[in-house]
């Protein structure tokens, strides 16, 4: 039986040689290829700084500290997306604020943000979810409107555009997530970017136990640095990233133009100002399919496709939230969109062949 996973990391020999030659020089920690990674990232998206952490939750974090957000502060997001994103609002003794998403495109909606502004509210963390940019010039409007900070999670948007300039390059500071199943790894790891010289310093002392220079320490700081094994494969890796997210774009063409003729399923709505890179191709499983989202995600097991759901549970739903304090019955397009969305294989590796097979697949299970 055919066999489609969700997520295949690609690593190749080119990434392999590089892990191979710095095993051999024995400089395995933070050292110069973190810093040229660092470089070349920042570069690419066309930013002044990239800080390279050890995963996409601690670069959301620093990010966070860097700004100086703080207990009594309310930051407003998404209650649509993982966890990491409102956590790490609640590393910094902060409030996290949710707003609705956006039905057409899972991103935040600013017209919701806008209701949610008080006198506490010092950020707007936005998340460019499934690899498609929210819309961020709006969001810088508001930010700068009334002066807070504005911060980008593209965890999930490696190279993805919001009019032809990357993601990552709009707000205050942004972090991104080098997890094996992105659009690019690191194995793990993460990258804070931003424009701001002074943001960059404070996030390099975070991550590096608040050192100006060695055993000279300025300030609390944490010990997150990214390493030299970790940065060799993300230079490897960040060549080949154009070539991989063209190739999950053409995969979701596809997909769609299959999807888009049966009845009762949603395909992504791409908005036309933008680059979906399509970290995930998430379907609607309306009810007027004849399978439910979990029944048709059964099927598809069966058949040897492999699904996710991006994601089953909003945030304020999870059990730490609920104990928290927040109320269920809020942001009403995030709780519908958790018991329709599909995530269907979109990934470089996946064949015209493979995408065939899913197509008819579904249409069986549609008749």
């Amino acid at each position: 039986m055919r066999q489609i996973p969700i997520a295949k990391p690609l690593i190749g020999d080119e990434e392999i040689n590089a892990v191979v030659e710095v095993l051999k020089s024995g400089m395995l920690a933070y050292g110069d290829i973190v810093k040229a990674f660092e470089k070349e990232f920042a570069e690419y998206l066309g930013a002044k700084h990239g800080v390279a952490t050890c995963n996409g939750t601690t670069a959301l974090d620093v990010a966070l500290k860097a700004l100086k957000i703080k207990e009594g502060d309310e930051v407003i997001t998404t209650p649509f997306t993982f966890i990491a994103s409102a956590n790490s609002i609640l590393f910094q003794g902060a409030k996290p604020v949710f707003a609705d998403i956006d039905p057409k495109t899972f991103n935040l909606d600013p017209n919701d943000v806008l209701e949610k502004i008080n006198n506490k509210t010092r950020a707007i963390l936005v998340v460019h979810l499934y690899g498609q940019p929210a819309d961020i010039k709006v969001f810088k409007e508001i930010a700068e409107d009334y002066k807070l900070y504005l911060i980008e999670d593209c965890a999930q948007a490696h190279g993805a555009e919001f009019e032809g300039q990357k993601v990552g390059t709009f707000g205050d500071i942004a972090a991104f997530s080098f997890y094996p199943t992105k659009n690019m790894t690191t194995g793990e790891g993460g990258m804070i970017v931003t424009n701001d010289d002074e943001l960059a310093r404070r996030a390099r002392l975070l991550i590096n136990h608040g050192q100006t220079k060695k055993y000279y320490h300025e300030e609390l700081g944490y010990n997150l640095r990214m390493t030299n094994i970790a940065a060799t494969i993300g230079r490897v890796q960040l060549k080949k990233l154009d070539g991989w997210n063209a190739k999950r774009i053409e995969n979701a063409k596809l997909l769609t133009e299959g999807i888009s003729k049966i009845k009762g399923l949603t395909p992504p709505y791409v908005d036309p100002r933008v680059k979906h890179v399509f970290h995930q191709y998430v379907i609607r499983v309306e009810d007027d399919f004849p399978l439910n989202r979990d029944e048709l995600a059964e099927k598809f097991r069966e058949r040897g496709i492999g699904t996710g759901i991006h994601y089953p549970m909003p945030i304020h739903w999870q059990p730490l939230y609920q104990k928290l304090g927040y109320p269920k019955d809020c942001c009403p397009n995030a709780i519908e969109a958790s018991k329709e969305v599909l995530s269907l294989p979109v990934h470089p590796a996946v064949s015209g062949e493979d995408i065939a097979y899913i197509i008819q697949t579904l249409k069986e299970l549609s008749s």
